[in-house]
């Protein structure tokens, strides 16, 4: 594996040097705006330091950069939507599950940090959206920048310029693929020839919590001359958490799980510690060349997953009865997991006349190890573990992925009737992982029997060990073309060509029968191994686009777009089932089947596979989209709107392996999503903001799917499969989402402010599996708000917030289905609590004091 210097020495300097800076300041105001990146034509849009905007200049108007040209989000013939750098403050918010309900058209899975949060942008999904791992990769519908650079990680929202989100697929305008959009931060650039800082701190507490939270961070910008500057940002986030483990058993395969005796109750056992922060250099040698290089970095240590089992029935009683609270969960062990991502990113930028050429280069990294509750998976399969009074297993999970990516692209600044983009983009990624699991005491108790199994009684108690290594090359050349035919009205074509290779391994091995010198793989060592042939993928292809823009007037702007998007294929992860055995002597456990393959487990359970298991192709989607943007009442209102068709084809679909249940992707034949998104911004005077949006999603498959959703067939453990039917709705999205911010200034005599301000955001009832099949749950609809007061002066900004003002308690997702609070008992017809089927839930009610110190000269 490649290695980059993203270890100690880094982390300290960036560390270190931000320290330093900031306690050199004298105080001053901090500016809000980066304007490097706009032209002096439009740097007139930006508020001034008084918070105004000159005359004819709407206040509501945010400059962007995703067309890779700097205009005014009202000038754009696309679905974009900025959050400006002041809104984030304003609303304080931390992370991209915040800011989301405030986009129309974009959906996130809020799972906390310990699972990720998928993000869905129009219905694009058919995920259950309770189960896999969001933490590296966001979903895959979307891509995500950070600057120039396409990475996914669900940044802290610390000294940015703004968030830029695009609807839409935009494989036209950046180098990484995207199926339905695009999320861009733009961090805020080091400044020249001036000195600012500032310093920020949070206190909390949420009233589910035992504990406070609290937050920490500073950044400076270090102007040495009037073309090198040096800016740094360092955050420290102790989240308390709120979710208490009431059934930790004290010692894992020695207390019964399913006894009072011997568990035991872990407060606020979802806590989070976070530290993310940033260094940047910027310099400009000559005036037509612009360069930064930034090294990033975040680490967060999450100690358990954020989820319920209130909705679990009480083992032998079937009625609906809550096992535990709504903030409570049941699994028998503690579920830690460390996530870890560095970036090293150098960004140019030169102006050569005629056009604009920027090269963006990343290096970045990123590993996660954590431990979860394995018990009821193992139970659920049938072989018998929950015969074993004192069983409880567990699995760790560890993972790490480097990649290089390059993008080159040249954008012309000639003026004229024409206007063009053309550019190139590589990426590389390399990825390795385990998963090992722990059945403690399990072997002694099996081999008892007077069958004696004869398992390995291995010191470690490993069970199954399975390892993934990937390896993927893309390339794709892209660009567009405009021409405006009469003043006004201008048709854009764009085309992109993609290429990419993906290789993969992937193994599965069962250590309780092996000899006892077998040694599981360490990930150096996986990095190691041969790929397998018959799970490399290879494709290419081109997509195009087409847009018509008419400015129909100086404040209104209508358009059209038929764009497509793309997906690259991959491997589930599962190694491949052996050959049946008619005598029913195979003892596998985990694996996947080849089409038409059957498994026989020696037990009674037998499936035939109609599909690949072990990977799948990609897919693509057709979008047809009709907008307008206007400007009215003098500049005062922004209103916008748009209207989509998706035709999604070949759609990556979450399913399971008939051998297990093990999380899996299959393609099906088509689905579709249509919708429409409205947002307004609405500011009559200087002290007084309204903003709001409002959108529709319709999505649903189009073709059946044959053996789509797994089920599980009472009595007992035995399992089924339901087909997806055409028409069946899709999940984790909501057909209706809204949300309303307002703020209110009133300025005092001694020249101060106070600032009133609040929040509404609400959001349909969404499925957890396709159609709601397969006993899948509906989940209810809910809303949050949101109220703060600020008090603002020269040098300071205190703030009293409470988040989730009502206490609403809102589930976001699902794991597993009732199904699987069903009964099971023991030999001695003791009953086993199953704990498969539970709720990830957002905060409670929150209550906190933020304070922000400004320096500078």
């Amino acid at each position: 594996m490649t290695t980059f210097p993203t270890g100690r020495t880094i982390r300290t300097v960036l560390l270190s040097s931000t320290v330093l800076l900031s306690i050199t300041g004298v105080p001053a105001f901090a500016q809000d705006t980066d304007t490097d990146d706009i032209p002096p034509r439009l740097q007139g849009a930006q508020p001034d330091e008084a918070g105004t905007s000159p005359p004819d200049v709407p206040y509501n108007q945010i400059i962007v950069t995703a067309t890779r040209r700097a205009e005014s989000v009202q000038d754009i013939p696309l679905n974009i939507a900025a959050v400006g750098g002041e809104q984030i403050e304003e609303q304080g918010l931390t992370e991209l599950s915040e800011l989301l309900p405030f986009v129309p058209g974009i959906n996130i899975v809020d799972r906390g940090g310990r699972q990720g949060n998928p993000i869905i942008v129009r219905g694009l999904n058919l995920d259950a959206i309770g189960s896999g791992d969001g933490n590296n990769n966001g979903g895959g519908t979307v891509a995500t920048y950070i600057g120039e650079i396409p990475l996914f990680v669900d940044l802290k929202l610390n000294d940015l310029e703004r968030v830029e989100v695009l609807l839409g697929p935009q494989g036209t305008l950046y180098g990484a693929g995207t199926l339905g959009g695009a999320i861009r931060y733009i961090p805020r650039k080091p400044q020249f020839g001036e000195f600012t800082a500032e310093a920020r701190s949070e206190v909390s507490k949420y009233s589910e919590a035992e504990s406070w939270s609290y937050q920490i961070g500073s950044t400076v910008n270090f102007g040495l001359t009037d073309n090198f500057a040096i800016r740094a940002s360092v955050d420290y986030d102790d989240d308390s958490g709120f979710i208490d483990y009431v059934n930790v058993v004290d010692e894992v395969g020695v207390t019964n799980p399913d006894t009072p005796e011997g568990l035991n109750r872990i407060e606020d056992a979802d806590g989070e510690e976070t530290i993310s922060g940033r260094i940047a250099a910027r310099w400009e040698p000559v005036p037509w060349l612009d360069a930064t290089a930034t090294y990033y970095y975040q680490k967060a240590e999450i100690e358990g997953r954020r989820v319920s089992h209130y909705r679990s029935d009480v083992p032998g009683l079937l009625d609906g009865t809550p096992s535990v609270g709504r903030y409570e969960n049941a699994f028998r062990v503690q579920e830690p997991n460390t996530i870890e991502n560095d970036l090293i990113a150098l960004e140019a930028t030169a102006d050569l006349g005629f056009a604009e050429l920027t090269s963006a280069t990343g290096w970045s990294t990123f590993s996660d190890d954590g431990q979860r509750d394995q018990t009821t998976l193992l139970i659920t399969l049938e072989y018998s573990y929950e015969l074993f009074p004192s069983f409880t297993a567990f699995t760790r999970e560890v993972g790490e992925a480097d990649r290089f990516n390059q993008e080159v692209r040249l954008v012309s600044t000639h003026g004229g009737p024409f206007n063009w983009i053309i550019g190139g983009f590589y990426n590389k990624l390399n990825s390795v992982g385990s998963s090992s699991e722990f059945v403690p005491n399990y072997v002694p108790y099996v081999n008892a029997d007077p069958l004696n199994f004869g398992l390995t009684d291995r010191p470690d108690a490993l069970e199954y060990f399975s390892t993934g290594r990937d390896r993927l090359e893309e390339i794709a050349a892209f660009g567009e073309l405009g021409y405006e035919l009469f003043d006004g009205f201008t048709v854009t074509v764009g085309g992109r060509y993609y290429n990419y290779d993906l290789q993969s391994v992937s193994t599965v091995d069962f250590p309780l029968f092996e000899p006892l010198s077998y040694m599981p793989l360490t990930l150096d060592e996986i990095a190691e191994l041969d790929f397998d042939p018959e799970l490399a993928q290879s494709d290419d292809g081109f997509l195009f686009k087409v847009n018509a823009s008419w400015e129909v007037t100086d404040d209104l702007l209508v358009y059209g777009t038929i764009s497509e998007g793309y997906r690259i294929g991959g491997v589930n992860g599962v190694g491949q089932c052996e050959p049946y055995d008619p005598t029913g002597q195979n003892t596998q456990g985990a694996c996947a089947l080849a089409p038409g393959q059957e498994f026989d487990a020696g037990n009674g359970q037998v499936g035939v596979s109609n599909r690949d298991e072990r990977q799948f192709t990609p897919d693509q989607t057709r979008n047809y989209e009709i907008g307008l943007k206007s400007t009215l009442l003098d500049g005062t209102l922004i209103f916008n709107a748009a209207a989509y068709y998706i035709d999604w084809i070949d759609p990556q679909l979450g399913s399971a392996t008939v051998n297990a249940n093990i999380p899996i992707t299959v393609n099906g034949e088509g689905a579709e999503s249509k919708g429409v998104e409205l947002s307004a911004d609405w500011r009559p005077t200087e002290r007084f903001n309204l903003r709001g949006n409002f959108s529709y999603i319709d999505s649903q498959l189009t073709a059946g799917v044959p053996d789509l959703i797994r089920t599980i067939s009472p009595p007992g453990f035995g399992s089924a499969f339901e087909d997806g039917v055409a028409g069946d709705r899709l999940p984790g999205s909501p057909e209706t989402q809204f949300s309303v911010f307002g703020a209110y200034s009133l300025p005092m005599v001694n020249g101060d402010n106070i600032r009133f301000n609040a929040s509404y955001s609400w959001q349909d009832d969404v499925l957890s599996r396709t159609g709601g099949r397969g006993s899948g749950l509906t989940l209810d609809s809910y809303g949050v708000a949101n109220a703060a007061v600020s008090y603002e002066a020269d040098r300071f900004i205190a703030t009293v917030f409470v988040d989730n003002v009502f206490d609403e308690f809102a589930e976001t997702g699902v794991i597993g289905t009732r199904l699987s609070n069903q009964d099971v008992f023991d030999f001695d017809g003791n009953p086993v609590y199953v704990r498969g089927f539970s709720t990830h839930i957002l905060p409670p009610r929150q209550i906190g004091l933020r304070l922000k110190l400004l320096f500078g000269d």
